[in-house]
């Protein structure tokens, strides 16, 4: 169904539980084919009851399994990811040192550093 990713790669850490949606896997699977290096997600799907959506005042869109951080070695992957998520239209796009957060929220583009 899905060229490099498996479902279970998206598994909450703290619940297995996993409601990710089909249309983002398909978005983000492109993403990995425009970048052309494996993606190791991080942090895919999460329950409201995970410990990070807890401490917030309202659950983020990795609750909505629309979301996903990828594992970067360097900044050469970090620009190649940030530069074709916003090629491809990816609503939030999150720039941390190990990782880059993608998304596919329908409000206003965002784009941070964490």
């Amino acid at each position: 169904m899905f060229q490099y990713f498996k479902r279970e790669d998206f598994d909450c850490q703290e619940t297995g539980e996993n409601f990710m949606e089909e249309e983002f896997i398909l978005r983000l699977d492109e993403l990995r084919e425009a970048c052309a290096f494996p993606f190791i997600i991080t942090s895919g799907y999460r329950s409201v009851d995970h410990s990070i959506e807890r401490k917030k005042e309202k659950p983020g869109m990795h609750t909505k399994g629309i979301a996903a951080d990828i594992k970067v070695r360097d900044g050469i992957q970090r620009r190649l990811i940030v530069a074709w998520a916003l090629d491809q239209h990816f609503g939030g796009i999150g720039v941390a040192k190990q990782f880059v957060h993608v998304d596919i929220r329908e409000s206003s583009p965002v784009l941070w550093c964490y």
